[in-house]
């Protein structure tokens, strides 16, 4: 099982790379949100998943680690392959997806090419609990959780606090004012 590889990037296309490991090179596809970080001609480290099928051998890579994670994650569930997985890798940011799956939201996942609505339902509810390990984004979803808190103690319900905050950053009062902006409209 490869779980890494590292080498000098050959061609690279929106959602594929070959990459130059000592001569020889190996086909990896990858999502557009690692692609836009993979400078050609540089040597880069990719954190991979091996699929190996009757009719193919497939790698995947990724130069974040929570979205190798999250890419695994979703091919343990029933009905979605690689290709779902990538595409769902390519639209949302790990963050973003658990913030989504947090805030129940159906209607963002169903944006995801290749996911309809029984789909994008399955997904929320066998992932109901997916949390992203960053160590990078610690302070931000501590800043999350404590705006959330902030808000409940207000009167919100979790579930239209977790939809208004879906796709914002920052510290603790600004999720807050973003939130209550929000949650006046509704």
């Amino acid at each position: 099982m490869i779980v890494g590889i590292e080498g000098v990037v050959e061609l690279k296309e929106p959602t594929k790379l070959h990459l130059n490991v000592n001569g020889l090179i190996y086909e990896i596809h990858i999502s557009i949100n690692s692609s836009n970080s993979i400078n050609t001609k540089d040597k880069i480290r990719l954190h991979t998943t091996q699929i190996i099928r009757e009719d193919a051998h497939l790698l995947f890579g990724f130069v974040d680690f929570d979205e190798k994670r999250m890419f695994d994650t979703l091919l343990k569930i029933n009905g979605v392959g690689a290709k779902v997985a990538q595409a769902v890798c390519s639209t949302f940011t790990p963050e973003t997806f658990a913030n989504i799956i947090n805030a129940k939201d159906v209607s963002l996942l169903k944006r995801v090419p290749g996911i309809g609505p029984k789909s994008a339902s399955r997904i929320l509810v066998e992932l109901s609990e997916f949390i992203v390990n960053s160590t990078e984004d610690s302070l931000s979803s501590s800043s999350y959780n404590e705006a959330i808190m902030a808000l409940e103690s207000l009167g919100f319900k979790k579930d239209a606090i977790t939809k208004a905050l879906v796709k914002e950053q920052g510290d603790t009062a600004t999720l807050v004012k973003i939130a209550l902006k929000k949650l006046q409209r509704l």
